[in-house]
C-alpha cells in the first residue's frame, strides 16, 4: 500500500511522484483503482458473486497484515522506493528477516479478539519479496531468512481461530528485473506476466480454500498486458468460491477505497485504512487512530453496506506493536457486546445527528452514541413508529415518548455507560427520517 495517488503515480515516476507529495491534501488522496460503472464482476455474475460473497457481507469488519523486508527496516513500506534503495542494497534483508515462529498466531488471536471475521496478508508486496514457498523464485521466505512458509503459518493461525483469509498480492514488483521494461519490451512483458500468473497460480493451488484475492498496483501495464482476465479465470477456476478485488485493472467482485470511506452504490466496496499513518511497521509513526475513531468508521463503513479492512503492521519478528494490540482490544471490548448491530447489518437511511451514528439490521435502528448528551438521547425526524427502545449492551429497557417530531429517552445515566453507547430502537417498518419534511410540516408559533 501507499500514500501516493496511484493514478498519478502510474503516468509516471520520479518527477510527477515529487510533484505529488508536495501538493496540498496529498495525505488524504485516494489510492484504489476507481470504482466502476459496471456492476457485473468481469470473470463471473452478479447471482454467483451475491453467493460466495454472503459470508463477507455478513462479517463486516476485517484485519489487513503488512509484512515484508520493509518491517526489518521501519520507515513504511514504501521505503525502497521512497529512498531510492538499489536492489542490490536492499536485497541482503531477505536474510537478515528471521521473525519468531507462528507470529501470526497472535494476529489472528488479535483480530478475533477485536471482533473481526476474515484477515488478508501481505504475500508479496512491491519489494518483491515472496512470504510464500515460490519455485519460481529463490527471493522467497523458504529459501532465505526465514527458512519457512510464511503464508502457511498465517493461513494455520486463521483457520485455528475460525476466521476466514485471503491473500494480498502486489502486481507491480521492484525486484524483478522485467517489473518495468515490460512496459516496452515484449519479451520481457511475457516473461514477467508469465511469473506473476504462475506466483498466483501457486497461492490458488496449494493453500487449500482461499477466500479472498487482494491484487494491488498493476503497475505497468493494463488489463489486456496483464491478460487480467485469463488470470483471474484460472483463478476462480482453482478456487470456486474466491473473491476478488478490483485491482488488476479488472472490476471483478469489489471495490477497495482506500484511506477514505466511500460507499459504492450498486457494488460491493470495502474501505482499507491504517491503524496509524503507514501500512508497513515504522517505528516514528505515532499517528494513532483512538479506539473510538475505529468503532465509528466500523459503523459508518455499515451504514452504507460497506466492510472495514483494518491494518496492522507487525515489526520485523512478527510482534505487533504495543499500540495496535491496545486499541483493537479496547474496539473488541465494544464488539464483544454490540457486534450485533454490524456484523450482518444492512444498508440504513437514517444519518442525522450531531452526536451519533446509525446502523440497521431488519427493522431495528441502532443509534450510536459518540458524545452521550446525559440523561436525555433524543432522535428527530423518525418517520417510524418505535415499539421498544433497550441499551443494546445490556439489553436494559430504556423508557421513552414519541411524538411527531422526535423520540425523546429518558432516564439513562449521566455519564456515557460505554466508549460507544449504542441504543435499539425496535420500529414498525425499515426506520427511515426525513427532517425536510418534517421540518416543512412543524408547527411556526413564533410571533412578529
Amino acid at each position: 500500500m501507499t500514500k501516493i495517488n496511484r493514478r498519478d503515480y502510474l503516468i509516471g515516476m520520479g518527477a510527477a511522484a515529487g510533484a505529488l507529495a508536495a501538493a496540498p491534501g496529498f495525505e488524504l488522496l485516494a489510492q484504489e483503482q476507481q470504482p466502476t460503472s459496471e456492476s457485473a464482476p468481469t470473470t463471473s455474475t452478479i447471482a454467483d458473486r451475491n453467493r460466495r460473497m454472503k459470508w463477507w457481507h455478513e462479517a463486516k469488519f476485517g484485519m489487513f497484515i503488512h509484512w515484508g523486508l520493509y518491517s526489518i527496516v521501519g520507515r513504511h513500506e514504501w521505503v525502497m522506493e521512497m529512498e531510492g534503495i538499489p536492489v542490490k542494497e536492499y536485497e541482503p534483508l531477505a536474510d537478515q528477516f528471521k521473525p519468531k515462529p507462528n507470529a501470526a498466531r497472535a494476529w489472528a488471536q488479535l483480530a478475533r479478539r477485536a471482533g473481526m471475521k476474515y484477515m488478508v496478508m501481505t504475500t508479496k508486496h512491491h519489494e518483491g519479496f515472496c512470504n510464500f514457498d515460490s519455485k519460481l523464485t529463490d527471493y522467497c521466505a523458504t529459501k532465505r531468512g526465514p527458512g519457512r512458509d510464511l503464508v502457511r503459518e498465517y493461513v494455520n493461525a486463521a483457520r485455528a481461530e475460525g476466521l476466514r483469509f485471503g491473500f494480498y498480492y502486489s502486481l507491480m514488483d521492484w525486484h524483478h528485473p522485467d517489473g518495468a521494461r515490460c512496459m516496452t519490451d515484449e519479451s520481457a512483458r511475457r516473461r514477467f506476466v508469465d511469473y506473476i500468473h504462475g506466483q498466483v497460480q501457486e497461492l490458488m493451488t496449494n493453500y487449500g480454500q482461499v477466500d479472498i484475492l487482494w491484487y494491488d498496483v498493476p503497475w505497468p501495464l493494463d488489463a489486456k498486458g496483464w491478460e487480467s482476465e485469463k488470470m483471474n479465470r484460472m483463478v476462480r477456476k482453482l478456487q470456486p468460491d474466491i473473491i476478488i478485488n478490483n485491482r488488476s485493472k479488472l472490476p471483478e467482485d469489489f471495490d477497495t477505497p482506500e484511506q477514505r470511506i466511500v460507499a459504492s452504490a450498486e457494488r460491493p466496496w470495502e474501505s482499507c485504512m491504517t491503524l496509524n499513518d503507514s501500512w508497513g511497521y515504522h517505528t516514528a509513526d505515532n499517528g494513532w487512530k483512538t479506539p473510538k475513531t475505529v468503532i465509528r468508521n466500523l459503523i459508518t463503513c455499515a451504514h452504507d453496506g460497506g466492510n472495514y479492512l483494518l491494518n496492522i503492521g507487525p515489526t520485523g519478528d512478527g510482534s505487533i506493536p504495543l499500540e495496535s494490540v491496545k486499541i483493537l482490544s479496547a474496539v473488541g471490548d465494544w464488539t464483544r457486546s454490540n457486534g450485533v448491530s454490524f456484523h450482518g447489518a444492512d444498508r440504513c437511511q437514517p444519518t442525522r445527528s450531531r452526536f451519533a451514528s446509525f446502523s440497521r439490521k431488519g427493522n431495528t435502528l441502532f443509534m450510536h452514541v459518540h458524545y452521550w448528551p446525559g440523561d436525555t438521547v433524543v432522535l428527530g425526524n423518525l418517520l417510524n413508529k418505535v415499539n421498544s427502545v433497550k441499551l443494546l449492551a445490556t439489553g436494559q429497557p430504556v423508557k421513552f415518548e414519541q411524538n411527531d417530531w422526535r423520540v425523546r429517552m429518558t432516564g439513562l445515566p449521566r455519564i456515557a455507560p460505554a466508549l460507544v453507547t449504542t441504543i435499539a430502537l425496535e420500529c414498525e417498518g425499515e426506520p427511515k427520517q426525513d427532517h425536510e419534511l418534517k421540518r416543512a410540516q412543524k408547527p411556526r408559533e413564533g410571533k412578529y
